[in-house]
């Protein structure tokens, strides 16, 4: 007699995977989310062979307030002497009658940038292929590596992006402008740049998110 005792049932294997799925799950995405909080923190301003500006909306020619902000950040970094030139990227859209990179150009020659100190890099409508043209316009001319200017939210993803496509890159985000304004739109753009950067890693591609120029 065993008194009605009961052994207990041990979990199936499936439930376990289940479970360790979703730990692995967590981990994963809370330990990306960390590093983009993290790295958005870092300035890694350094001497380096270019200032790379990453693109965003234009409106005939004239940098909207995200971009602005980029440009300025970038034009410190030059006039601090950390590098001889400023590049900027990105492409048009359709129906645009200039492109980011473009209009980031005449933005900075018309604050004071010498225009052979400026290159505009044409090419790319999002992050992953604008840093691509850059690091072949940068194996062209003979240099190889950058201080990265975009949102701090966005630092991460640029940093690995530039990397990947061959560049020596370090970052120093801007730290005003919109998208850092409020508590709510970090941690939106914090979320945003977690799943994008995920996603970069599982597919190696960008997201395109063409309102933020964080593609």
């Amino acid at each position: 007699m065993h008194g009605g005792y009961t052994p207990r049932r041990r979990p199936n294997w499936l439930l376990r995977l289940v479970v360790g799925a979703l730990v692995m799950a967590v981990l994963l995405v809370g330990g990306t989310a960390f590093r983009v909080w993290e790295v958005a923190r870092l300035d890694e301003r350094q001497p380096a062979d270019a200032v790379i500006v990453l693109g965003a909306a234009q409106y005939d020619g004239e940098p909207s307030s995200i971009f602005a902000f980029r440009l300025r950040h970038a034009e410190a970094l030059y006039e601090d002497g950390l590098a001889p030139r400023i590049v900027t990227t990105g492409g048009n859209r359709v129906g645009d009658a200039y492109t980011e990179a473009e209009s980031g150009r005449r933005y900075l020659i018309e604050r004071g940038v010498p225009p052979e100190d400026v290159i505009a890099v044409e090419e790319g409508s999002d992050t992953l292929l604008s840093m691509q043209a850059v690091a072949a316009r940068a194996e062209q001319d003979g240099w190889r590596s950058a201080l990265v200017v975009s949102d701090p939210w966005h630092s991460l993803r640029a940093r690995i992006m530039a990397r990947d496509s061959g560049l020596k890159a370090w970052t120093s985000p801007t730290r005003s402008g919109p998208v850092v304004q409020t508590r709510e739109t970090q941690l939106r753009y914090i979320i945003r740049e977690t799943a994008a950067l995920l996603y970069y890693r599982l597919t190696n591609a960008s997201v395109d998110t063409e309102s933020s120029g964080l593609g």
